[in-house]
């Protein structure tokens, strides 16, 4: 039996339903779908570049491919600093099992505490963080085999210096990011540098390479540089200045030796010195490249000027006679003396007996404008032509304000300032007949002019003066050395002290030439407060030079100019400072 619906029965079915109200709801999914083919027309078509950059920023890397730093070589090939490959350790926290038995291990491999590890990996950048830098390849291989989620590797490269603590204030370091910070890593930084590559890839959010997005830009190595330094020079210099500042109980002392012929630096070096391969708790006075960034008063060592230029003036002759008794002069008030007093010299023996009054008369007659033009012309007062970083000026005081007391002074090395590299640099004059060269750290066979000084003639008499004053009866007897003659001037300053100088602290000098007859190589050497009881420069500096002379000589291949191994003295005579 059919059964009929009352529809009126219900109040809901039998409303009548208004017509606008599903018209309202058809122009409602309408708008809804204009809406969202507009949404997408803006995303796809309009607004594609900017969705594009944010899709790269979230997937897309640029992968940076390192450059292989150019490597440092000595002059024959040696190398003195080179890259080598290390892997640095980096980690994605977030999915890193922190109560992983084999973070211990870890921890281990890399020398570090457990809890810096923990540290570490707690940080708030949960998609990166370093680990360690530069690992060596054989730990990093150990690493790799611990597979812990998480942990990466990415390759970079690692300097290595083979000479240490030799040759370290002469080629410097690098920090982690391969940029120079010391040396010659610091002043040819951007040539060594070379030009790094770059990768497009698209990433997954574990780091993994899905993809290239572009063409690789490949790394363009940097080029090699090629020092003037002997490493074989360095190295003995190195050690013999060592020897010397720990037996004499000294501060801290320099060496550098320079070609005559080319003006290259064959060695220059520093003690105390630093490993550059284990750069740990460094002190500044491990960094200090003294022999270019410390100024000092040079003592003695500038009275052969004084004598060339008396010489080239037409003042005296070497044998001229100088009336020095009684061993002090009065100026404007104030004395100078010598240590142990004398007569009648001639001018070959007030340089060979380092006789303040002797060089104070002679300087008396000259002007101070020719006083200064001779210092200057010498480099004095000027900044070293070479790109090491903090090399000083020195001080050179204008001659207009020079009194006479100062003017005195200055003439045996007082008054003035100079670095060991300057001094050197200066002795040039006498090894080159009258001439100033350049000076170089880059490699160069090709011999160099200079600028003239002093004439030829009484350049080389001052050069068998400096012979004299580093033989018997010399202040310098100690420099002799088997088998070649030498010349040169030793040198012991008080050091200063706020306005005065301190009683009981000196540096010692010693600059010399040799062989004298056709010098081959100039020879400086420095030793900072001596305490072991001897301080003169003949007696602490000149031994470093003998040393350093007869081995740089031997490398060099120079024939000896001496048959017999001449006699040296025991007793040193105590030069006027």
């Amino acid at each position: 039996m059919s059964r009929s619906i009352n529809y009126s029965a219900s109040p809901l079915l039998a409303s009548k339903t208004p017509v606008w109200r599903s018209k309202f709801i058809v122009a409602a999914l309408a708008v809804a779908f204009a809406g969202l083919a507009g949404r997408a027309a803006y995303v796809q078509v309009f607004g594609n570049d900017f969705f594009q950059r944010q899709g790269e920023v979230r997937f897309a890397r640029t992968l940076e491919l390192p450059a292989n730093r150019g490597r440092v070589l000595d002059r024959n090939g040696l190398i003195l600093a080179s890259s080598v490959v290390a892997q640095s350790i980096w980690a994605i926290p977030e999915d890193v099992d922190r109560t992983d038995p084999k973070l211990r291990q870890l921890a281990k491999l890399l020398e570090m505490p457990l809890a810096d590890l923990r540290k570490r990996l707690a940080v708030e950048d949960k998609t990166f963080v370093w680990i360690k830098r530069q690992v060596d390849e054989p730990v990093a291989k150990e690493i790799a085999a611990l597979g812990i989620k998480g942990f990466h590797q990415r390759r970079e490269y690692k300097r290595q210096y083979p000479e240490g603590e030799a040759a370290a204030h002469v080629v410097g370091f690098t920090n982690v990011e391969d940029r120079g910070q010391e040396g010659v890593e610091l002043a040819f930084n951007q040539q060594l540098s070379g030009r790094n590559g770059s990768r497009r890839v698209i990433k997954d959010r574990l780091g993994r390479v899905v993809e290239d997005v572009r063409d690789v830009v490949p790394p363009v190595d940097g080029p090699d540089l090629q020092l003037s330094i002997d490493s074989k020079v360095q190295y003995f210099a190195y050690q013999k200045l060592k020897e010397a500042v720990l037996t004499h109980k000294a501060r801290a002392g320099s060496v550098v030796v320079l070609d005559t012929q080319t003006g290259e630096v064959l060695a220059l070096a520093n003690y105390p010195s630093y490993n550059p391969n284990r750069r740990v708790n460094l002190s500044g006075e491990q960094l200090r490249n003294r022999v270019l960034t410390d100024s000092f008063e040079p003592g003695s060592t500038m009275k052969p000027f004084i004598t060339a230029l008396a010489l080239d003036k037409g003042m005296v002759t070497p044998n001229t006679p100088i009336n020095t008794a009684p061993g002090r002069i009065t100026i404007g008030g104030s004395s100078i003396s010598d240590t142990h007093p004398h007569e009648i010299l001639t001018v070959t023996e007030v340089l060979q007996k380092s006789s303040n009054v002797g060089t104070v008369k002679l300087a008396m007659q000259m002007s101070p404008r020719e006083m200064w033009e001779t210092y200057a012309q010498a480099g004095f007062g000027q900044k070293p032509q070479v790109p090491f970083p903090g090399a000083v000026t020195g001080r050179l005081r204008p001659y207009k304000t020079w009194r006479p007391i100062e003017q005195a002074t200055m003439s045996y090395g007082y008054g003035l300032s100079a670095s060991l590299f300057q001094l050197a640099q200066a002795y040039t004059v006498f090894a080159r007949d009258g001439e100033l060269i350049p000076v170089t750290l880059q490699k160069s066979d090709e011999p160099v002019s200079g600028v003239r000084v002093f004439s030829e003639k009484n350049a080389v008499a001052v050069r068998s003066m400096l012979q004299l004053a580093a033989g018997p009866g010399g202040t310098g007897s100690r420099a002799q050395t088997m088998g070649y003659s030498v010349g040169g001037k030793s040198g012991t300053a008080r050091k200063q002290e706020g306005k005065g100088y301190a009683d009981k602290k000196y540096r010692s000098f010693f600059v010399g030439l040799a062989p004298v007859e056709s010098p081959r190589i100039v020879v400086a050497v420095m030793v900072d407060e001596p305490t072991n009881g001897q301080y003169y420069g003949g007696l602490v500096a000149a031994p470093v030079f003998s040393e350093t002379v007869q081995q740089t000589l031997r490398i060099l291949g120079v024939q000896p100019d001496m048959s017999v191994k001449p006699q040296i003295v025991t007793e040193v005579v105590e030069e006027s400072f």
